[in-house]
């Protein structure tokens, strides 16, 4: 078996360098060989996707974030969507690790084991559009607060995970809402708006239980919307989402489908897979098990 590395160096250099000697041990216990990829810059890992041969490789593995692996996911769709894909791995180096939580890797050894046991799982992946252009996610996307937030975070990078707390704090205490039109499957929701969440999987920001019910083969993706409520109710709420209990708020409401189409006003920044970009109006669409992903 041969697979190919990528390696997001931003995880630090300490970091790196002791994540590639327990690559070394443990690929070769596994024997598996490996060609190393490092990135240089950020979207680098979509770029080497991009003119790489993929026959020559059984598995192309992300280590890093759910950002490593959004930007490995989208070389491989917009730039070999016609050729059979081999199955992808993750290795959660990375300050966020959501998406890898639904495969059962918690930690970069269960990455290595997952590639030693060299069994798959199909998984669905949701396409969005920008203009005439497309772009894909398997964790999800938001926009709205949750957006905001982010875009605040990380100006808090040095601050580890508690970035994503000053973030939601800062924009509590400045909140505005935005007015949402959207349509699931024929459904049309308008309303004023706090954040939407269109969810494949059930994490976001490393361990909030965003989407509880959410599944990453179902064919359907989990859509959550928060509607307009005070900031006492938010904070209130916001602990809660590492259990997956903020629907209790009757402001949180949960749907689901294969198909949405969304425009905000003002428009709003997206957030996929972490990654801020894009904007609304957006259409997505779910594509049913479109990958595998060692597990």
């Amino acid at each position: 078996m041969k697979i190919a590395l990528i390696v997001n160096p931003c995880i630090g250099a300490k970091k790196t360098k002791n994540l590639l000697l327990l690559a070394e041990k443990r690929l070769k216990e596994a024997d598996i060989r490996f060609d190393l990829f490092v990135t240089q810059y950020h979207g680098h890992a979509a770029e080497i996707i991009k003119t790489m041969p993929l026959s020559e490789y059984d598995g192309i593995v992300s280590v890093g974030g759910d950002g490593t692996n959004y930007h490995v996911l989208n070389g491989l769709l917009k730039y070999h969507h016609d050729a059979e894909l081999p199955p992808l791995g993750i290795i959660p180096a990375g300050r966020g690790n959501s998406f890898a939580k639904d495969l059962d890797i918690h930690t970069e050894e269960d990455g290595f084991a997952a590639l030693s046991r060299r069994t798959t799982r199909a998984v669905d992946v949701c396409r969005f559009t920008q203009n005439d252009d497309v772009y894909f996610f398997v964790n999800l996307m938001g926009l709205g607060f949750v957006t905001d937030a982010a875009k605040t975070a990380a100006r808090f990078g040095w601050a580890g995970d508690l970035s994503y707390v000053i973030g939601v704090l800062y924009r509590t205490m400045i909140l505005k809402f935005h007015q949402l039109d959207m349509e699931i499957d024929g459904h049309i929701i308008s309303e004023k708006n706090c954040f939407v969440e269109i969810c494949n999987s059930r994490f976001t920001g490393g361990n909030m239980l965003m989407a509880p019910g959410a599944k990453i083969d179902d064919g359907l993706f989990d859509v959550v919307v928060l509607s307009p409520l005070s900031r006492t109710s938010l904070i209130s709420t916001f602990p809660k989402i590492f259990k997956g209990t903020h629907g209790d708020n009757p402001a949180v409401k949960f749907y689901q489908g294969k198909t949405a189409l969304i425009h905000t006003t003002p428009e709003k920044t997206l957030l996929p897979d972490g990654e801020i970009f894009g904007a609304a109006p957006t259409q997505i669409t779910i594509l049913p098990g479109r990958v595998r992903y060692f597990y």
